[in-house]
């Protein structure tokens, strides 16, 4: 799997860094990708935050989401996700800083 990131160089929405999408490379999903992800900066200011494509709906006109990558039994599957994302965006950064 490779993470493939668009940086977000018009700063809207404020916060948002970059959107990612992981590219699969081999097993049944290869030769497709997985599209919604965002890496965000922390409103603290203390590190990143990746968020995760989401489905929105409305329930009596108020608006609600749900991931659409989940689980099936472990939790921790989305943080091993949410790291991945992550550190492959440290890389990609400091590529960018190289590259200037």
């Amino acid at each position: 799997m490779v993470v493939k990131f668009a940086q977000n160089d018009r700063g809207n929405p404020p916060g948002k860094l970059a959107d990612a999408e992981l590219h699969f490379c081999e097993g049944t999903l290869d030769g497709l990708k997985l599209i919604g992800f965002g890496v965000w900066e922390r409103k603290s200011g203390n590190g990143r935050n990746v968020t995760f494509p989401a489905r929105q709906y409305s329930v009596n006109g108020e608006r609600r989401s749900f991931a659409l990558l989940r689980p099936v039994v472990d939790a921790a599957a989305q943080e091993r996700v949410r790291e991945f994302i992550l550190q492959a965006y440290a890389e990609y950064e400091e590529q960018l800083v190289a590259a200037d």
